[in-house]
């Protein structure tokens, strides 16, 4: 284990069917668990906002690498949503983990439904935020890796030009990041990032879930989210103004008001707008 100021960063050698899986996983913060399961742009994009949300606290932050990501390395054996969730089950088994709040950003969140499907003791909240998994004839989520970078900024934010990235300027070292980061995903999601399984299954999902999109994503349209809040059972749906496929970058604040009114009415605790 290493550790920086308020931080901690261990790597966990998670028991699977098919031998140890090595998952990086960041803490912060002391309280609540909450296991915050980054996207595509990888676990650097949920960073700031683990960050304030141990501070609002009282919360216990574990901020993951999904093997593959950042450069970490993935067994061959994982290579598809299900099998990563099993792994986490794995880690919240390891690390006796329950009532744990599991929040996740688009193919984050489809892993995030995917845990709490497969450990329904271990999860007791579930946020998806622009999540994505599930198959749509009406309202299909953008082909990924049939789009240049700078066409996946345009689709995924309320205003691009904050998050553009100049690949010319990026080390050799942050390419091959990039690049692993990139054959992670398609592993993980397939080359149609969807599993015509998942929204039947949705159905059994047993934990109060909140589904939150940001109104300007067009990676993932609001009337795709809108479908994949439907297909879980008491599943609450919000918009939120001003962000797109990543609302935890674009609108961290309000995202962060969004979890606590969600874990305080989960919970039974009387909000401030109550």
């Amino acid at each position: 284990m290493f550790t920086t100021t308020g931080l901690s960063t261990a790597v966990h050698q998670v028991p699977t069917s098919s031998g140890p899986v090595p998952v990086t996983v960041t803490e912060r913060g002391q309280g609540r668990v909450v296991l915050l399961l980054h996207g595509g742009a990888g676990p650097d994009s949920v960073a700031g906002f683990a960050d304030l949300l141990a501070a609002h606290g009282p919360a216990r932050v574990l901020t993951p690498k999904h093997p593959g990501f950042g450069g970490t390395p993935r067994p061959d054996g994982i290579d598809s949503v299900r099998r990563l969730a099993e792994v986490y089950r794995g880690l919240l088994d390891l690390l006796d983990l329950t009532d744990v709040t599991v929040v996740g950003n688009s193919i984050g969140g489809w892993i995030a439904a995917e845990l709490a499907l497969a450990a329904p003791r271990r999860v007791g909240r579930l946020v998806l935020l622009n999540a994505i998994g599930p198959t749509s004839a009406k309202h299909p989520v953008a082909d990924f890796f049939a789009l240049t970078l700078d066409a996946v900024v345009n689709l995924s934010y309320a205003d691009p030009d904050r998050f553009r990235i100049n690949l010319a300027a990026l080390t050799d070292a942050q390419k091959s990041v990039t690049a692993g980061n990139r054959a992670a995903l398609q592993a993980y999601g397939g080359p149609t990032m969807a599993d015509p399984s998942l929204a039947g299954r949705l159905g059994g999902l047993a934990v109060p879930t909140l589904v939150v999109w940001g109104e300007a994503d067009r990676m993932a349209v609001p009337a795709y989210g809108r479908q994949y809040a439907a297909a879980i059972p008491g599943a609450a749906f919000h918009l939120l103004p001003a962000a797109g496929h990543l609302p935890h970058l674009e609108a961290p604040d309000a995202l962060l008001t969004l979890l606590v009114q969600f874990v305080q009415f989960v919970d039974g605790t009387p909000t401030d707008g109550e």
